[in-house]
């Protein structure tokens, strides 16, 4: 259950701190021009062809997970590496470009500074991010790899050193 707590927390955490980022949102032809902040989703998108149809939005993925043994400590350790995409939407190419930028900025920075998310979940090196140079003309993505220590479950039976 840890790292489906994790994904909970974090997708509360980018939702608060992304918020105030308003992106412009593809309208039907003769529609006024919307703008909102990013949707924030969990695993998948509810629907494929929701993949455009809901830009823009962030979208959160448990990618693996690790329980290991740190020899050097003598301790058991527990990991998650987490995903986050973020599409947006724009007409003119250097202003959907750099939304992702934004968004992902944003998250990058506010992430580094808090450290630590739900007071149990501590953000590790190295966080890696990439803005895609593919041509998906009005629509941009990008996305940041998390690393995460999250803690470990514990035995109901002592383990013996041997």
């Amino acid at each position: 259950m840890t790292p489906i707590d994790l994904l909970n927390c974090l997708a509360e955490f980018v939702k608060e701190q992304t918020k105030n980022i308003i992106l412009q949102v593809k309208t039907e032809p003769g529609g006024s021009q919307k703008e909102r902040a990013a949707e924030v989703h969990k695993m998948r998108l509810p629907k494929k062809e929701d993949s455009t149809r809901r830009i823009p939005y962030i979208l959160l993925q448990i990618l693996t997970g690790k329980d290991d043994l740190n020899k050097e400590r003598r301790c058991k350790e527990s990991t998650c590496q987490i995903r986050i995409v973020v599409g947006t939407y724009s007409e003119d190419e250097n202003v959907g470009a750099y939304d992702v930028l934004n968004v992902l900025m944003k998250i990058r920075t506010e992430l580094q500074a808090a450290g630590i998310i739900a007071d149990r979940y501590v953000l590790q090196d190295p966080l890696e991010y990439i803005i895609y140079p593919d041509d998906y003309h009005p629509y941009y993505f990008g996305e940041m790899i998390t690393n995460w220590s999250i803690p470990i479950i514990k035995r109901e039976v002592e383990e013996l050193w041997l």
